[in-house]
């Protein structure tokens, strides 16, 4: 039985994107997280130890969003979901990585990438 810890909307900035001038001028993009974590521990100790500390953890996913380039949002998922998996307390992982300004020649919402990882 485990639980979820939900970061929904955390905007960063990156310069991911296959043409030129999105690694040059670089865009938003917008990281939606779920974890799946047993808090029966957290609940009963009311202690930041004993959870994801998600405060911590949108930390490190902007450290990865402002980091090395990628070309696809496959790639920088999983570099995220990779992140999320390094806690100890989570069991999997799904990450969406949102580009509102993806350069696509048509009025749109969104464009996004959803990965899970166990």
């Amino acid at each position: 039985m485990a639980d979820r810890i939900a970061l929904t909307g955390l905007r960063l900035r990156g310069h991911h994107g296959v043409l030129a001038e999105e690694r040059r001028d670089g865009q938003e993009f917008v990281v939606d997280v779920e974890l799946l974590v047993d808090t029966r521990d957290a609940a009963s100790s009311d202690a930041l130890s004993d959870t994801a500390d998600y405060g911590a953890l949108a930390r490190r996913l902007e450290e990865v969003v402002a980091g090395e380039p990628v070309n696809l949002l496959e790639t920088l998922a999983a570099k995220l979901a990779d992140v999320c998996l390094l806690h100890p307390r989570v069991i999997s992982t799904r990450v969406t990585v949102h580009k509102p300004h993806a350069p696509i020649p048509l009025p749109f919402a969104d464009v996004s990438v959803t990965v899970e990882r166990p």
